[in-house]
């Protein structure tokens, strides 16, 4: 009996028919698969759900996070810069501001590529260290707290030469701290003179003389270049026209040092008249030199060797010229030492070019004529000759005073001229002879290899050089129809 209701009990009720007992079983499949899809989904989510895109993991959580931090850090840096407000808002456009962003004469000298412009500054940064550091065992700290004086000196001649500008426009006749002697030019004299000559011949120290001991005008102390490592008694160059000709080279694809030779005064002159070049700077420059009350003045850059011709279409006067030189190879050792790459083919090029260039630009002009080796055998009988004979022969205003031997003393130093020519010795041999006799050429004693192609054109342009010299030392360099080798 009890097997048998066991038999009963196992079977389906007699009231249940077909079509229930087919329910029972399709609901237990149904629960059999909706467990399997939840498994299924918990062990491969559908990717096309949007909580997936939202979950990075540890690792792209931290790189998130990096970057975030980062982007923070580059805000609150640059978040000075991003609120401040120029002072003063310049008279220019951005387009003409891009065409002539350019640091001077260290870092206003040419546009290059990326990669070339960066290792360029790197080695002028890098030589200003060295020059800095070399010889005097000062430390890294030494020359942050030197940088940080010169950085606060020129604020306070900024400062002073904005007040100046500003004076001047406000036509105030009150001009404190003028380096010389203000005056007027009488009716038909001239109001000035341009020193010219190349590079590093002894142009500083005769313009010094000039001013410090006879009272020519140069401006005031904070609108001329400073004293420097390589010039210790200062450069008595006006910032304004050196920046300005350095525009002007800078839109013909050249810098002091290089492509002068093709430098077109009119090119330059109609660059100004377009607005094609910046023009801020030689209107300050400009506006300097025209005024008569500066007489008698002095202006003196090596450049407007190159420009002359340019700044005589927009002085409102003719200015006269005080021409020197010094020998072609104590030049171009002086910028083979001062200048890092600097060859002596190429020094001795462009003493040849700038020397050349200076007398044919100033061919209309009086000119006086003068060379580093007379100032310095001496100082004071031929800065006394240049002053009387700018007066007596090139009517410009007479200067305030006569320069004492006191004054000389004060400023030459001729110890501060460095890369004396050598003397010839027994052992160079003689290549010729010029003058007479008087003007002597010998061999010159090259540093390049004997394989090297330059040494072949290094003694060409000494022998040319050399020729110059000495038909500059006979004066017949100074003849209308000289004939140079480079012209």
């Amino acid at each position: 009996m009890e097997g048998n209701s066991s038999a009963s009990a196992s079977r389906a009720p007699l009231h249940e028919t077909p079509r229930s007992i087919h329910h029972h079983n399709t609901m237990g499949t149904d629960s059999k698969q909706r467990r399997y899809k939840n498994r299924q989904r918990k062990v491969n989510p559908k990717l096309n759900r949007f909580s997936n895109y939202l979950v990075f993991g540890l690792g792209g959580t931290m790189c998130c996070a990096s970057f975030l931090f980062c982007y923070i850090m580059v805000l609150v840096c640059l978040w000075p810069l991003l609120i401040a407000q120029p002072d003063i808002i310049p008279d220019e456009t951005p387009r003409e501001y891009l065409q002539h962003m350019h640091i001077p004469v260290s870092l206003q000298e040419a546009r290059v590529p990326g990669k070339e412009k960066l290792n360029k500054m790197a080695d002028v940064v890098k030589k200003r260290i060295d020059q800095l550091k070399q010889g005097r065992g000062v430390s890294d700290a030494q020359l942050l707290e030197q940088a940080k004086k010169e950085f606060q000196q020129k604020s306070k001649e900024r400062e002073a030469r904005d007040k100046m500008i500003d004076r001047y426009l406000k036509n105030e006749d009150e001009e404190p701290n003028v380096v010389g002697v203000v005056g007027h030019a009488p009716e038909g004299q001239r109001n000035g003179f341009i020193v010219l000559g190349m590079h590093r011949s002894g142009t500083s120290m005769l313009s010094g003389l000039l001013v410090t001991g006879c009272g020519y005008q140069v401006g005031k102390s904070s609108d001329l270049i400073g004293a420097s490592f390589d010039n210790e008694k200062g450069f008595f160059e006006r910032v304004d026209v050196v920046l300005q000709n350095d525009e002007f080279f800078f839109k013909q694809d050249m810098a002091w040092e290089h492509n002068v030779i093709n430098f077109d005064f009119e090119q330059a002159l109609e660059d100004k008249k377009e607005g094609i070049i910046a023009f801020k700077h030689g209107r300050t420059g400009l506006k300097w030199l025209n005024n008569p009350s500066h007489a008698p003045y002095l202006q003196k850059d090596p450049r407007m060797c190159i420009t002359l011709k340019t700044w005589l279409k927009l002085l409102d006067h003719e200015p006269a010229v005080v021409f020197t030189y010094r020998h072609p190879v104590e030049v171009a050792k002086s910028l083979h030492k001062r200048e890092k790459g600097f060859t002596m083919e190429r020094g001795l090029r462009l003493w040849i070019v700038y020397n050349m260039r200076a007398l044919q630009n100033a061919r209309e002009l009086c000119v006086v004529k003068s060379s580093n080796t007379a100032v310095l055998a001496d100082p004071l009988k031929e800065t006394q000759r240049i002053a009387d004979e700018l007066t007596s022969k090139c009517g410009v205003v007479a200067p305030p005073k006569m320069i004492k031997q006191e004054d000389v003393d004060k400023f030459v130093d001729p110890n501060l001229q460095h890369n004396k020519k050598v003397p010839a010795g027994s052992t160079q041999r003689l290549l010729h002879e010029y003058n007479d006799g008087k003007c002597k050429v010998y061999e010159f004693r090259s540093e390049l290899e004997e394989s090297d192609p330059g040494r072949v054109r290094e003694a060409k342009l000494y022998e040319w050089a050399m020729k110059i010299y000495c038909d500059l030392e006979s004066g017949k360099a100074y003849e209308f129809d000289y004939e140079w080798p480079l012209g």
